[in-house]
């Protein structure tokens, strides 16, 4: 991790609130587009996106629009979206539209012919000798940016100074690398313009501590109470208990074991279903659903909770092998440490499984802090050559375009927005134990930014 961003992890522990300028202020938006966006790897994209060389994606923050393409078999690069002659965009995007893909072996401008190879490279100049030798290949040339993959994403940053991908990942890449994300592929994607701040709606998903509020049909299968960490600039949530004296992480990345069901057998498997119908088929798979819906059948009445979880995971490994799906090694410990869900600084949600996650990236919408751009995915791992074929979809956030519990979430969404212009609201006051990503994130924002410290509540 950068040292720049190393802190005293005690100080989280305490009560903190800090104010709502960085989701309301137009002019702490506008310094976001210099201060922060490009001072750090943005997650643009994943490499099975552009499988094939001359395959290529675009990438928008603001008012930045990127190129990411396949070069060779083995290598990406990314560049400014912009014909260096007049500034014309080379892949048209816009506001509502802004992401594009195809393949192609040549880039030509539209307005005056220039043409580029994959390598950025100006292959064709109408009348260059008209510049009488002012041309070089430095002039005519795409603009580079920084790009590198972890995970099967692909990231940029628009900072040629910036450290390396790893060392602003770490230490949550470390924690993460056992899941094998690269070995996932897209089941579903979808996006929407929403009316919040990206880092009101971003944080939405950072924390358990809003089930009971607003998720209470889950209650029934557990307290959900969680503790919250952070990992360097990123952060980790996952299950807890309340007793002090029994503070334990809870073994599994996103069910209670057993549930609260009087039969471990019956209220595993309503778990799943329950995360399998209502969160777009994306907190799961249909492999743990069905082997969960054996379990009556298979395990005696009076089995306890330990070996229902045991039993059940160890048929849908064998399951998924039959088929082709090969679970990648994952030690208790490295699932313990990797909890439930992960923060990737700055506009990142994972809630990672052993074959699936469920992602979230938020982005600004033009120069408005009061709206965003809310994209939500499941990977999956699936057989060779199996994966479904998947493209971005404009979706309205409603429960049958996103599923009853995202729907949930997006109630809450807009009226935070909203609420937080309330001459009577004092600034967030985070959970100390349950929302350290929040608070966390807000502590790295404030070093980029400049502004918007965290204040101790006294």
């Amino acid at each position: 991790m950068n040292k720049q961003f190393e802190f005293d992890i005690a100080d989280l522990a305490k009560p903190l609130t800090f104010p709502v300028e960085a989701y309301l202020s137009k002019e702490y938006a506008q310094a976001e587009s210099e201060r922060l966006w490009p001072k750090v790897w943005q997650m643009a994209g994943r490499v099975e996106e552009i499988p094939e060389v001359g395959s290529y994606i675009t990438y928008d923050i603001l008012d930045q629009s990127f190129l990411i393409v396949r070069v060779a078999p083995d290598q990406i690069k990314a560049f400014y979206n912009v014909c260096p002659h007049r500034g014309r965009q080379l892949v048209n995007t816009t506001d509502t539209v802004n992401r594009a893909c195809g393949k192609r072996q040549r880039f030509v401008c539209g307005f005056h012919g220039w043409t580029f190879d994959l390598e950025g490279k100006n292959v064709y100049v109408l009348d260059p000798q008209d510049w009488k030798g002012a041309l070089n290949e430095e002039r005519t040339a795409l603009t580079p940016v920084k790009v590198d993959t972890w995970g099967g994403w692909i990231f940029i940053n628009m900072d040629p100074d910036c450290v390396s991908l790893r060392e602003f990942l770490e230490p949550a890449a470390k924690v993460l690398d056992p899941f094998e994300f690269e070995k996932m592929r897209f089941k579903w994607r979808q996006w929407v313009i929403y009316p919040a701040n990206w880092k009101t709606s971003l944080e939405a998903f950072m924390e358990p501590y809003h089930v009971a509020g607003t998720h209470s049909q889950l209650l029934k299968y557990g307290d959900y109470y969680a503790y919250s960490k952070a990992y360097g600039i990123h952060g980790v949530s996952g299950f807890d208990v309340r007793d002090p004296a029994l503070r334990t992480r809870a073994s599994t990345s996103n069910t209670r074991a057993g549930g609260l069901g009087t039969d471990p057998r019956i209220s595993t498997y309503e778990l799943a279903h329950e995360n399998y119908e209502t969160v777009n088929h994306s907190t799961t798979t249909e492999t743990l659903v069905n082997a969960a819906k054996r379990l009556v059948d298979e395990l005696p009445e009076g089995t306890p909770p330990d070996e229902v979880i045991k039993h059940w995971l160890a048929r849908a490994k064998a399951d998924d092998a039959a088929r082709g799906v090969i679970w990648p090694t994952i030690t208790p410990e490295q699932m313990t440490e990797a909890g439930l869900a992960w923060h990737l600084f700055p506009n990142v949600s994972i809630l990672q499984g052993v074959t699936f996650a469920l992602c979230y990236r938020t982005r600004p919408y033009g120069d408005d802090p009061n709206k965003c751009i809310f994209e939500a995915y499941a990977i999956e791992r699936y057989p060779e050559g199996k994966e479904p074929k998947t493209e971005w979809v404009y979706a309205e956030p409603t429960a049958e375009k996103w599923g009853p519990v995202l729907a949930q979430d997006f109630s809450n969404m807009a009226y935070v927005q909203r609420g937080m212009k309330s001459r009577g609201f004092r600034g967030p006051l985070p959970n100390p134990h349950q929302e350290r990503k929040v608070t966390n994130f807000h502590r790295v924002l404030s070093r980029y930014m400049g502004a918007g410290a965290l204040s101790l509540l006294k």
